[in-house]
């Protein structure tokens, strides 16, 4: 039994997320086993490094998958890229390790949130945005950001209310920066709760308007969704790098 590695892109704007859905065709995981299971000829199931919500993007997915096929990954990548939709893209198809999980193997994740900051149209990037003119206190969001950091208990992050297992995660860097009238923000860690990096957006935004106090980040910490910020849309968000 062969295992590979696909290295993976996608517009996340027409998609209901990546996890297969019973009845839903429109997944990037569905349209992937889809694929593969028409050129190799056997049913494929794949695992991806996370499940990235509806609308969100991503420049950096890693999914592995088992097969009995001896088609070598070469002709296998040039398959799926002649079958795959044009907003789903696979940089490479590689044969790996027998122990290689793209979940489980997965040390770090990096995932970039794009605001678009002014009152100036948007219209080429309008997908990849989350259009928010009023003005943000970037300063404050840095201030709140250094609090964000570490290891702590993101339960009032997590989107998922019937979540069993730890809410405990590390994250090691957050960065933000404006560029002219965009503001990026970049979150590192070893793992994220479902939601999560959205709804630390959505509460660093509350920051920036002067909604929230950027002192107060650590009361946050162990407590309960209606803590925390509100949900920040899902377009702004992509998944940029899995690091193992």
């Amino acid at each position: 039994m062969r295992n590979l590695r696909l290295d993976i892109c996608y517009d996340g704007t027409r998609y209901r997320g990546w996890q297969r859905l019973s009845g839903v065709d429109n997944t990037i995981q569905g349209k992937l086993e889809t694929a593969l299971s028409r050129i190799l000829g056997e049913p494929i199931e794949i695992s991806g490094s996370g499940r990235t919500d509806a609308g969100v993007h991503a420049r950096g997915q890693v999914a592995n998958f088992h097969c009995e096929s001896d088609m070598p990954a070469g002709r296998i990548l040039e398959e799926l890229r002649r079958y795959l939709p044009e907003d789903i893209g696979i940089y490479s198809c590689k044969d790996c390790s027998p122990r290689f999980h793209a979940r489980l193997n997965a040390k770090e994740k990096t995932y970039c949130y794009r605001i678009w900051n002014s009152e100036n149209p948007c219209v080429f990037d309008r997908r990849y945005v989350a259009v928010m003119p009023e003005k943000l206190d970037v300063d404050a969001m840095k201030q709140a950001a250094e609090m964000l950091t570490g290891e702590h208990d993101f339960s009032a992050f997590c989107g998922n209310p019937k979540f069993k297992k730890t809410t405990v995660r590390y994250i090691r860097a957050i960065d933000i920066r404006r560029q002219g009238d965009e503001i990026q923000l970049s979150f590192t860690g070893n793992g994220f709760l479902h939601n999560m990096v959205r709804i630390l957006v959505g509460t660093l935004i509350e920051v920036g308007r002067g909604e929230r106090d950027a002192r107060s980040i650590p009361e946050l910490f162990g407590g309960k969704r209606s803590d925390a910020g509100f949900l920040a849309p899902a377009q702004g968000l992509c998944l940029m790098e899995v690091m193992y």
